[in-house]
């Protein structure tokens, strides 16, 4: 049989296994006859997968929640910007910020977060208030050390206790409400500022020639905030620069632990640096003040609401938030929106007026 015959014979042989099934190979078993598991770069190649998966989901899981504690802060000040509407409708007036009248001093008169508890569903706590003595007088009612929830941001970290002598003394916010442009209160005549609220003085609708939806209410604040008070002399003309402070002798409220810088500490307090804010500068503006070898972002109160019968009262205190870019703040109507750090100054400030007079036409 010649070779050619030879290959022709087995032919049929070769097709068939061309077309036979795959032989199931027995997987390799490594020791006492268990299969082998991943090996080291196998493991390490999707321990790195997972890990560059994590790193690109965590900025959208973080903006995420950041913009679910910016919501639920905008639902905060919706309920103090109703609670205020409901107080003009009870007493046909809007509450005072700090009630004090020249010719007398007062220590702590309370703030407009506690005028407005029974509209906030806080009766009970409004109840054990003498709104006709000073706080400081009621603190072992535990009621300065309550907060109400609604009075805190779930983006201030900080907001909480502030502790003297180791026990619970006060409660912060992390919401101010609109005491104007820079002016607050002349203890000499009575004059008062250009804000929503006034110190001694309960405005009415009328007062607001600028509208409800052009004058700002209560805006975001963070508490803990550093800030310098009582200076013996200032330039009372409207600040141009956030550095205008630097170097002021004044009482300091700062430091480099968190207790040390109290503003926005005590919600119970009406005056500016703790219950309010004003537009002397943007939202989120860095005020600068400098003292051994440490600068701080402050806040300024030329002398305390009702602790002297005859020096006035110029604040520069900022709104803030730990929101990206911007604030939350609410309007007398009682819309709230977020405003922008780059908002204009001028509108910014026209903002903050209940009967300026300015042009609206550029107001977002």
């Amino acid at each position: 049989m010649s070779n050619r015959d030879l290959n022709l014979n087995q032919r049929p042989s070769a097709l068939l296994r061309c077309f036979a099934l795959p032989v199931k190979r027995k997987r390799k078993r490594c020791g006492l006859g268990q299969p082998c598991g991943f090996t080291l770069v196998e493991l390490l190649v999707v321990i790195a997968i997972i890990g560059i998966l994590v790193a690109m989901l965590l900025p959208a899981i973080q903006q995420v929640r950041s913009t679910a504690r910016r919501i639920s802060c905008g639902n905060n000040l919706r309920q103090i910007a109703l609670a205020v509407a409901n107080h003009e409708s009870a007493f046909e007036t809007y509450p005072s910020s700090f009630d004090v009248q020249p010719g007398e001093t007062v220590r702590g008169s309370w703030s407009i977060h506690a005028k407005l508890f029974p509209m906030i569903e806080q009766e009970s706590a409004h109840a054990k208030i003498d709104f006709a003595s000073d706080w400081h007088q009621q603190t072992s009612s535990g009621i300065p050390a309550y907060g109400a929830p609604v009075y805190s941001c779930p983006s201030d970290h900080q907001a909480g206790q502030r502790f003297r002598d180791g026990q619970e003394y006060v409660h912060s916010t992390s919401y101010g409400f609109n005491m104007g442009t820079w002016f607050i209160y002349d203890p000499v005549t009575g004059r008062t500022g250009d804000g929503a609220y006034r110190v001694g003085k309960e405005l009415q609708h009328q007062s607001f020639v600028d509208g409800l939806s052009n004058t700002l209410s209560a805006s975001d604040v963070k508490s803990f905030t550093p800030y310098i008070r009582n200076a013996s002399s200032i330039d009372e003309s409207l600040p141009t620069s956030s550095s205008q402070f630097e170097g002021l002798a004044a009482e300091q409220k700062l430091g480099a632990g968190q207790a040390d810088n109290t503003g926005h500490t005590v919600w119970c307090d009406g005056r500016v640096h703790h219950a309010g804010f004003t537009t002397t500068f943007r939202p989120n503006t860095f005020v600068a003040y400098t003292t051994d070898g440490r600068t701080y972002d402050i806040d300024f109160n030329s002398q305390q609401e009702g602790r002297d019968l005859a020096r006035p009262t110029f604040a520069a205190v900022t709104a803030r938030s730990y929101h990206p870019s911007g604030i939350n703040a609410a309007r007398m109507d009682g819309s709230v929106g977020f405003i922008s750090d780059n908002i204009d100054w001028q509108v910014w400030q026209a903002l903050g007026t209940a009967n300026g007079k300015e042009s609206l036409t550029a107001l977002p």
